[in-house]
Order: C-alpha cells, then sequence, then structure tokens
C-alpha cells in the first residue's frame, strides 16, 4: 500500500494496511488539533497574539529583574503584581460589559493600542535612566487595564470566529502558541537584559512584536454582540454577569480552583530570588520552563476534546499542578526545578482550556464578554494575588515555605473544594449544554 503523508514512516513496508490506517488514526488522535486554523480570520488572529506574546513576556521579565535590581527586595517585585490588580479588576469586570454592547472587533483595537503606547512609555523609562519604581509601577497598572479590557474582547471574539465543535482546539491552539512565547520571551529577555542599555532592547522588542498584534486586531471583522442581553449597560450590566455565575457552580468553581492555583502556588516572583540565592543564576530559564511543558503538552493535546467530564479534569490538572510546584520548591539544583516546573507547565496547558471551554461553550453569546471579564480578572488577577502573596512570605518566612508550603495548601483547597461542590464535580459537556451557535462570521472568513 502506498505510503500517505499520515501514515507512521517507521512501520515497514509489510504492515497490515489495517494496522498502519489504526497507529495513523491513534497518532491523529493525540496530535494538536489544527483544523480551526483553516479559518483565516482566526489564523491571523492567533499569529499576531503570538508574537504578543513573545513581547509581552520579555517585558513581563524585565519589569520585575528591573524593579529587583533597583530594591533588591522580593516584596517589591510582588508590589508590581498588586499595582495591576486594582486597574484589572475594574476593567476587566466593566471592559466584559462594554464588550457586550459594542463591536468587539473595536475595542480590542483601542485596547491594544493603549498597551502598545505604555510599552513604549517603558522603553523611554529606560532610555532616560529615569531609576524610578513608582513611574514603572503606574505603567504596569495602566498597562494591566488596558489588558484586562483587551482580553474580555478577544475571548468574547473566539466563539464567533470558529465554529462550535472546534472551540476546544482553537482555545489549545491559542494557549499553546501563548505558551511557545512563555518560552521564547523569557530567553530573549535574558539574552537582551544582558546586553549594554538591557532593559531598552527588551521593551523595544516587546513594541516591535506587539504591532503584529495590531495588524491582526485591523483586520477582524466588525463584530457585534448577539442577543438581548447585551442591552443593559453600566454597573447594572457587571451584576448581572455576576449573577449569572453565582447562579451556576460550575462556572464559579472553575474560577474557584483557578484562584487557588494562582495565589497559592505560583512561585514566579519568588525567581529572581531563588536564582540569586539558590542557583546562582538562571532567572530565564525558571521563568520557561512551565511555558516549556505547556508546549510539549500542546504538541499532544488531541484527547483534550474527547473529555466529556471536564470538572473533574480540571480539577485534578490544577492539582497536578501544585503538586509539582511544591516539589519543585524542595530541590537545589537548577535543571531538576525546571524539569518539575515543566510538570507543573503542562498540567496548567490543560487546566487552561478546560476553564476556556466551558467558559465559552456554558455562557450565551450576550453574556460572553461580561464573564469573560471575570475570567480575565480571575486568570490574570491571579498572579498578581500569588506574586505578593509569595513576596511578602518569602520575606517572613524564607523561600521555601513561601513556595512548597502554600503549594501544598493549594492541593488540599482544591481537592476539598472539587469534591464538595457536586455540580462541578460531576460536570459533563455534551452538545446540548453549549449554548454557543456557530455564527456568520465563523467558517471560511476572508
Amino acid at each position: 500500500m502506498p505510503e500517505t503523508s499520515h501514515t507512521p514512516r517507521d512501520l515497514p513496508p509489510a504492515a497490515p494496511p489495517r494496522l498502519r490506517a489504526r497507529l495513523a488514526s491513534g497518532l491523529r488522535g493525540v496530535a494538536l488539533d489544527t483544523r480551526p486554523l483553516a479559518v483565516p480570520v482566526f489564523r491571523r488572529l492567533l499569529i499576531g497574539q503570538g508574537a504578543a506574546y513573545v513581547g509581552t513576556m520579555v517585558t513581563g521579565v524585565t519589569i520585575p529583574v528591573q524593579v529587583y535590581a533597583l530594591t533588591r527586595s522580593s516584596l517589591a517585585v510582588g508590589m508590581t503584581g498588586l499595582a495591576g490588580l486594582v486597574p484589572l479588576v475594574v476593567f476587566g469586570l466593566y471592559g466584559g460589559a462594554i464588550a457586550d454592547r459594542f463591536d468587539r472587533r473595536a475595542l480590542y483595537l483601542a485596547s491594544a493600542s493603549v498597551t502598545w503606547a505604555v510599552t513604549l512609555a517603558l522603553l523611554f523609562q529606560a532610555l532616560a535612566d529615569l531609576r524610578s519604581v513608582p513611574l514603572v509601577l503606574a505603567l504596569v497598572a495602566v498597562q494591566a487595564g488596558s489588558f484586562a479590557v483587551s482580553s474580555a474582547a478577544r475571548g468574547a471574539i473566539i466563539p464567533r470566529i470558529v465554529p462550535t465543535p472546534l472551540i476546544p482546539a482553537a482555545n489549545t491552539l491559542y494557549f499553546t502558541v501563548g505558551n511557545v512565547g512563555q518560552v521564547a520571551g523569557p530567553l530573549v529577555a535574558g539574552v537582551l537584559i544582558s546586553l549594554p542599555n538591557g532593559y531598552c532592547w527588551a521593551y523595544g522588542a516587546d513594541a516591535v512584536l506587539f504591532s503584529v498584534l495590531l495588524y491582526s486586531a485591523l483586520r477582524l471583522p466588525s463584530i457585534m454582540p448577539t442577543g438581548a442581553g447585551g442591552g443593559a449597560g453600566g454597573l447594572r450590566s457587571v451584576f448581572d454577569g455576576l449573577r449569572f455565575i453565582a447562579a451556576a457552580p460550575v462556572l464559579w468553581m472553575s474560577f474557584a480552583v483557578d484562584i487557588a492555583a494562582m495565589t497559592l502556588a505560583m512561585p514566579t516572583a519568588l525567581f529572581p530570588a531563588a536564582a540569586h540565592l539558590r542557583y546562582g543564576g538562571g532567572v530565564g530559564l525558571l521563568h520557561s520552563s512551565i511555558a516549556i511543558g505547556s508546549v510539549a503538552a500542546g504538541l499532544f493535546s488531541g484527547w483534550i476534546g474527547r473529555v466529556r467530564r471536564q470538572g473533574r479534569a480540571l480539577a485534578v490538572a490544577v492539582t497536578a499542578w501544585a503538586a509539582a510546584i511544591a516539589l519543585a520548591g524542595t530541590v537545589h539544583q537548577l535543571l531538576a526545578a525546571a524539569v518539575l516546573l515543566a510538570a507543573a507547565g503542562a498540567a496548567d496547558l490543560v487546566s487552561a482550556v478546560y476553564r476556556e471551554t466551558i467558559l465559552q461553550t456554558y455562557a450565551p453569546d450576550a453574556m460572553r464578554g461580561r464573564l469573560q471579564g471575570v475570567f480575565t480578572v480571575v486568570v490574570a488577577g491571579g498572579p498578581r494575588l500569588g506574586d505578593l502573596r509569595a513576596g511578602a512570605m518569602a520575606s517572613a518566612t524564607g523561600l521555601g515555605v513561601a513556595w512548597t508550603g502554600s503549594a501544598l495548601l493549594c492541593m488540599v483547597v482544591v481537592i476539598a473544594g472539587a469534591l464538595l461542590v457536586r455540580p462541578f464535580w460531576r460536570y459533563t459537556a455534551t452538545p446540548a449544554q453549549s449554548q454557543s451557535a456557530t455564527s456568520p462570521e465563523a467558517a471560511h472568513q476572508q
């Protein structure tokens, strides 16, 4: 039988056709599902977001390194998370309400432009050698607000440009590309920061890469919210979204386990101190390791869309994340820590896909912006609280308790919560539960 492009090349030519077809089908079943790339508008959005992720991670590593260099304080590094928390909450919630009333493409483009302007301001303060931590924190706050609005809009856009059955695959592609950026970004940051005027090079690289996202946003079609739910405005609209979540244990528990994971088991604020005191360097590798594991998991993620007990799978994935983080905090060899952080990243990719998919398919389109705003607050605000918690604990108790002890507590909280909230633990995704319909913007848009 002639060999096709889907046939494993290491099989002997005499292998039975049925066996060859079965193995080929099995490989396709676990490999990354790329079918959403057939939608041109999603493909452009993915490329733009991928480039922006690299730049964003370069800045994300550079800011704490710059602050630590100026202060030599893990608590000050943790304050970078606190600085963005209030804008993230306010603009995440209200930005989601705006996304349910107005053109999501216009909102996405405007908020992304503000993020780009903040990157240029970070570049200016580095060029001018202002050495002002309060200025950096203020820019972080503005950046967090604009990021919250753009994330709420983008999350509500994806279900409108991708057919409903492909939403898990689209989210997996999105998170995998993002994690590639999280691998490349810290490594690029490590190289650029080491150069003369390294902070300038790092912030400049982010500004260039982020311009690719602006182009992809310009090419999006107009995407107005559908349904009567988008008509309410102001705080009432925000409260409507919060009430919807409060009445749905599956949704609020999916948020709760993520808050636990990010606040209790997120060690990134400890990386500068750990690299300096424990490993003798390697801050870029520590930041990249989690993303490396996520990328590896994404490449073999074809099975994710076939799992129906998504609540249970989410709880297991978050527990695995916390366990790997806890172990990573006990080792004193950089390579061993990197391997364990990579295992945590693999679990994080799985949990991220299920969180996003549950939200996008559980919510009607008229409320997706608001719910996506809450999602943004949880997903992006959790790590900021985690940075503050880790920095404060490290200053009070030392690196080990702040890293490993807190991650062990996370495991207990997630397991107990998932078992107690039975609707979440028993949640099974079925076509009938998906309230999103394939829109006119989806499939084969040019």
